[in-house]
């Protein structure tokens, strides 16, 4: 037994097929019995996290949805926990690589690739908290590191917690192309305009899009903003 619970849930996003997901059964669950999750600053409260599906995940996963595929575009999603967005992304014929820094991140897409019939996906490790990453082995024991660059990054719900040091555009600066763009999905945390501060001094233009949703069967609305970040002669989609 794996020592904690999951159930399975058909996920619906406007314009595709249903995503089959593999998840945790609730925001109970905990196992890290070697550690693992510790040893990388991941507390038990956190722990869970990745292994739900968040409305702004979904809110990510339909606008990638409607993205037209293109062959020579790379695409990234950081703080992937289930990678709904990224599996979106890989069914549509999208080059696209996860990354999380969750132990069980990658073993989770492993087994929702299995269960929606989809050949492997690239997972990474990539752990924005880790200042000196550019400088660490290419491997670690969640797997290989995240290296290269990418055309398009994706993310939802990074802006979680205040970052005044600017980690996380430092990590989207070192795996961005000087051509491409950056799409995140915030719920409203309220971190959007230090994050948009060094995105502008990157070279990026910001589009905004409000996002509104209907109540969810707990009668929650959901409000949040689409980032979208361009830098270079990239045109409007």
């Amino acid at each position: 037994m794996p020592g904690y619970q999951i159930k399975l849930e058909d996920v619906a996003i406007g314009g595709v097929a249903d995503v089959h997901i593999r998840c945790l059964l609730d925001r109970q669950q905990y196992a890290d019995p070697l550690g693992a999750a510790a040893a990388l600053g991941i507390s038990s409260a956190a722990w869970p996290l990745f292994g739900m599906v968040w409305p702004s995940g979904l809110q990510l996963a339909a606008a990638v949805a409607q993205r037209p595929v293109r062959a020579d575009e790379r695409i990234l999603e950081i703080g992937c926990g289930l990678a709904l967005a990224s599996l979106i992304c890989h069914r549509r014929g999208s080059q696209v690589t996860a990354s999380d820094c969750h132990p069980l991140a990658g073993e989770f897409l492993r087994q929702n690739l299995l269960l929606n019939h989809l050949p492997p996906l690239p997972y990474r490790h990539g752990d924005w908290g880790a200042p000196q990453e550019a400088d660490l082995a290419p491997t670690c024991a969640q797997g290989p590191r995240l290296q290269g660059r990418y055309e398009l990054i994706i993310g939802s719900d990074v802006l979680y917690e205040r970052d005044d040091a600017g980690v996380l555009p430092q990590f989207i600066a070192r795996h961005a192309a000087a051509v491409g763009e950056v799409l995140i999905v915030d719920p409203n945390r309220g971190n959007r305009s230090p994050f948009h501060r060094r995105m502008q001094a990157m070279g990026y233009t910001l589009q905004e899009t409000r996002l509104l949703a209907p109540a969810d069967a707990a009668g929650a609305i959901y409000r949040g903003r689409l980032l979208h970040y361009r830098r270079g002669l990239i045109a409007a989609h």
